[in-house]
């Protein structure tokens, strides 16, 4: 039988990533001791009155239709959470409600670029990009950047890669895998370049809550920029709710207008029992949310503290995010050959920084979702496997 060519279009390198997670996953189950660090799923509990704040509404009958474009009181939350780390007024009708960021993400593609189009990407980029992408027939423009630069986009490289098939920029601020954050000169001179050019500027800010480094720009709260950017939320790393699938996009009438159009044929919207359990997520003072950033942030430190300290391996200190990455290089191997060996023989699961794009070739993404002793025995696993190798080299 035949499948359409969409089928190929969504498959690739960023689909196949995820192999290695898969191979761990198959020796969990054959009983082997791995230490799982391959897949950004929080390690916590989502706090406690949110989860029962759902129980409530699911026992209170709110298990029918929802509004498509997200429930009045939940775009009123999050309107209200974006001014106040932004300083950016946005009105209740600029917001749609989505089953996560990722669904955001897919969704803004298919309603601002067609085929042919181009769109410039940074390095190193989240593995779903390339499906995305595929999925609307639209070409990724990669821009490179440099580990010794911390892994930040340059604006003059973005510059050098627009041409008239160029239609929109990407950008995740802080980043996944690299945890890197983008300085409010940065976002200056990229929405020059968005104005300049007529560009829409897609910004994926899910790792926001979560910077240690700096402080945090939503680039559409930068003059001329709000009717061109689509900016992309969610709860799932800030309130440990990956499985709730809910996330937001904010951006102009018109764009949210389609969105809307594109969530009924598709999704028809999310249950308001989620809704109403997000609402309180984001209404809430949670002490547990801020104590889930202390945490990972207090992990990012011991991995690079511990791996920084051993031959043959660097960490490159993110800014923010559950992410670390680690040059490997010295060690002889590739990323994707050091993640191997490094699973089959000391049974820690990583990503291979190739999966992401070139500029992370030879580095490895560590996940800061195990607990701290936990991830101080991968960083042991880790340095054993990296000094077992450099001594293969010596011999």
């Amino acid at each position: 039988m035949r499948y359409s060519a969409l089928t190929q279009r969504i498959a690739g390198d960023g689909a196949a990533a995820w192999q290695i997670h898969y191979r761990a996953l198959e020796l969990r189950e054959q009983g082997v001791d791995v230490l799982l660090l391959s897949v950004g799923d929080p390690d916590f509990d989502t706090p406690r009155p949110i989860v029962q704040a759902c129980i409530d509404s699911l026992l209170a009958g709110d298990t029918h239709y929802a509004e498509v474009r997200g429930s009045r009181g939940l775009r009123d939350s999050i309107v209200s959470r974006h001014r106040r780390r932004s300083g950016q007024t946005v009105d209740v009708d600029e917001v749609i409600v989505m089953p996560g960021a990722q669904c955001g993400v897919y969704s803004v593609v298919q309603c601002l670029l067609d085929p042919g189009d181009e769109v410039i990407v940074a390095e190193p980029m989240y593995v779903t990009y390339e499906g995305v992408f595929g999925a609307c027939g639209a070409k990724v423009v990669p821009v490179a950047v440099r580990p010794e630069n911390g892994f930040r986009v340059d604006p003059a490289d973005v510059a050098a890669l627009i041409t008239p098939k160029t239609r929109a920029i990407l950008l995740n601020s802080p980043n996944n895998p690299s945890g890197a954050s983008l300085p409010l000169m940065i976002w200056q001179e990229l929405a020059s370049l968005c104005i300049r050019h007529n560009l829409w500027l897609i910004s994926d800010e899910v790792y926001s809550d979560l910077l240690y480094e700096g402080e945090h720009i939503s680039p559409a709260s930068l003059p001329g920029m709000a009717e061109r950017t689509a900016t992309i939320d969610s709860l799932s790393k800030s309130h440990a709710m990956s499985g709730w699938r809910v996330g937001w996009v904010m951006g102009p009438k018109t764009l949210i207008d389609h969105l809307e159009h594109l969530s009924l044929c598709m999704l028809f919207g999310i249950p308001d029992f989620v809704q109403n359990a997000a609402q309180v997520a984001l209404d809430g003072n949670l002490p547990e949310v801020a104590m889930m950033r202390e945490e990972y942030r207090r992990r990012r430190d011991l991995v690079c503290a511990s791996l920084n300290a051993c031959p043959g391996l660097r960490a490159v200190r993110p800014d923010g995010g559950m992410f670390v990455m680690v040059d490997v290089r010295q060690t002889g191997l590739s990323a994707q050959h050091f993640a191997e060996r490094l699973l089959e023989g000391y049974g820690v699961s990583v990503l291979a920084g190739e999966a992401f794009g070139p500029s992370a070739a030879g580095h490895i993404r560590i996940g800061l979702v195990v607990d701290r002793p936990k991830l101080a025995d991968a960083c042991r696993r880790i340095a054993l496997c990296a000094g077992d190798l450099l001594e293969a080299r010596r011999a």
